[in-house]
C-alpha cells in the first residue's frame, strides 16, 4: 500500500441477509445484454451507442473488451478525477470523496460529488447492490502492487463485484514514476473518447512539462536542500522510502535530495515506509517536509507532537503538502511538481 492508512477501520460487511436476495436478481438484470443508457448521474462525452467494439489492455497485461465503448463507467474517486479531467464522466465513485461535512475529499479533484454514486467512502466500503444497480459496463481503479490487486475494491467482496459482468482496467502506480501511470491514463481516457489533442490537454501537458523543468533546476541549483515524505497518525510519524512511490520516484530522477530510512528500516512495510513514535520523529534531518494531505492522515496544524514542532523545517516554516495517491491528469500533477520547486527555491538549509 501506498502508505499509511492510520488506524484502518475492520471492513465491514457490505450486505445484509436481505440485500443478498437483491442483489442475485441486480445481477441478473446486468447481464440481459441491454444498453445501460447514458443517464442517471454522471453520463459523459462517451455514449457508446454504436461505436463498435471496444478494448484496452490494462497494466495487468488483461484486455477488457466490450461490444461498444463502455458508458456506465464505475471507478475509484482518484480514476474518476483524472477521467473528469479528459472529458470522461462516471456514473459511480468508490473510496473517500467527500468528508464529514460533504464537500469533495481531497482525492475527488474536480467531481461533482453530488452527482455521482457513492459506493464507499472510507477503506472496506463498497455497496455491491448499489453497484450493480448503476449496470455497469467498466470499472476503474489503480494498482499499488505487481499482483494485479485492484485498490480499494474490497478482498471479500470482490467475486460478488466481479460477478456483476463490467470488465475492470488496472492503472499501475508501483515502482514506476509518475509521467507512466498519467500516459496510460490518457490513453485509458482516449480509448473511451476523450479529446486527446484538444487545446485544455495540451496545454495541461505543457504545464506539466515546464513544471517538471522548473523542479529539475530548483534541485539542480540547491542541491544541498534535504526532503522528507512524511504522515501523521496519532501514535506515529511515518516517514516514506522513494523506491515505489510514482511521485517520488520521479521527483528523484529530477534530481530532488530526498532523506529517508535505509532500507532494512523499510522492510516491515513491504518497502513504503518506516514507522516512528514521536519521540523519534527527529530521526532523519530534514529542510523540507512533504506532508500527507489526505482525510485519512493528520494535518500539520493539528499535531501537537512537542517534537514535531521542534523539527528545523516546522520551526522554519517548510512543511508543503503532499499526495502519496496523485490525480492522474496532467492538469492536477503539474502543480505538484510547482509546489516542490518553490519550495526548493525559497528554502532556507536549516537540517
Amino acid at each position: 500500500m501506498p502508505k499509511p492508512r492510520p488506524a484502518l477501520p475492520s471492513r465491514r460487511g457490505i450486505l445484509t441477509a436481505g440485500g443478498a436476495l437483491g442483489l442475485g436478481a441486480l445481477l441478473t438484470a446486468c447481464g440481459d445484454g441491454e444498453d445501460p443508457g447514458n443517464g442517471g448521474p454522471g453520463g459523459g462525452p462517451t455514449a457508446g451507442k454504436g461505436s463498435g467494439p471496444w478494448s484496452f489492455k490494462d497494466d495487468r497485461g488483461r484486455t477488457a473488451k466490450s461490444d461498444r465503448t463502455p458508458s456506465a463507467v464505475v471507478a475509484f474517486v482518484g480514476a474518476a478525477a483524472a477521467l473528469h479531467d479528459y472529458g470522461i464522466e462516471v456514473k459511480g465513485v468508490f473510496g473517500p470523496t467527500e468528508t464529514d461535512d460533504g464537500a469533495a475529499d481531497v482525492q475527488a479533484g474536480d467531481l461533482d460529488v453530488g452527482k455521482v454514486a457513492v459506493l464507499g467512502n472510507a477503506w472496506g466500503q463498497f455497496n455491491v447492490e448499489k453497484y450493480a444497480a448503476l449496470a455497469p459496463d467498466l470499472l476503474v481503479t489503480t494498482l499499488f502492487d505487481d499482483a494485479g490487486t485492484l485498490w480499494y475494491v474490497p478482498e471479500e467482496s470482490r467475486e460478488k463485484i466481479l460477478a456483476v459482468g463490467a470488465p475492470s482496467v488496472g492503472i499501475s502506480v508501483y515502482d514506476r514514476q509518475l509521467t507512466e501511470p498519467l500516459r496510460r491514463m490518457l490513453e485509458l481516457a482516449k480509448s473511451l473518447g476523450a479529446d486527446t489533442g484538444s487545446t485544455g490537454i495540451t496545454r495541461a501537458k505543457k504545464r506539466f512539462e515546464d513544471a517538471a523543468a522548473r523542479l529539475r533546476a530548483a534541485a539542480r541549483a540547491k542541491p544541498g536542500i534535504k526532503v522528507l515524505a512524511g504522515s501523521a497518525s496519532q501514535d506515529v510519524f511515518y516517514v516514506s522510502g522513494t523506491n515505489l512511490s510514482v511521485d517520488l520516484e520521479y521527483f528523484k530522477a529530477l534530481g530532488v535530495n530526498f532523506v529517508e530510512p535505509p532500507a532494512s528500516a523499510l522492510e516491515a512495510s513491504g518497502g513504503w515506509y518506516e514507522n516512528l513514535s514521536w519521540e523519534n520523529a527527529d530521526r532523519y534531518p530534514a529542510d523540507i517536509i512533504m506532508m500527507d494531505n489526505r482525510t485519512s492522515a493528520i494535518q500539520p496544524a493539528a499535531i501537537t507532537e512537542a517534537t514535531w514542532k521542534k523539527l528545523p523545517a516546522v520551526r522554519a516554516g517548510q512543511v508543503i503538502a503532499r499526495n502519496p495517491e496523485p490525480i492522474l491528469s496532467y492538469d492536477k500533477c503539474a502543480p505538484l511538481l510547482d509546489d516542490l520547486a518553490q519550495a526548493i527555491e525559497s528554502a532556507k538549509q536549516v537540517s
